[in-house]
């Protein structure tokens, strides 16, 4: 279980976009990496193609190292660790370490 999951607010703690609040768009857990709304955009030159009529240069979010990120708790909005814990019915959640507040049940 990881710390980071899918739509979940996140700032990044390091690199060229450091300081940047988003939203995780997708998690890559082989890699141990995270695609962030807005953050590490890179140019990609497409050729023309029949599925994707016109080319040229897209920009699209690049991959991060997850250890670059860090979640913004919804409880008290601000950058935290995050912590597990198991409730009374066996069910293993995560837990903002600043406020004790539980993040979301997974």
């Amino acid at each position: 279980m990881y710390k980071i999951k899918r739509d979940d607010t996140v700032v990044v703690i390091s690199g060229k976009d450091k300081g940047k609040r988003s939203k995780v768009l997708r998690v890559i857990p082989k890699d141990k990496k995270v695609i962030v709304d807005n953050v590490n955009v890179v140019k990609k030159h497409q050729r023309p193609t029949q599925k994707m009529r016109e080319g040229g240069i897209i920009e699209q979010p690049s991959p991060i190292d997850i250890s670059n990120v860090m979640l913004v708790c919804p409880n008290c909005n601000q950058k935290t660790r995050v912590g597990f814990k198991f409730l009374e019915d066996g069910s293993k959640v995560r837990y903002c370490k600043k406020c004790g507040e539980i993040v979301e049940k997974s």
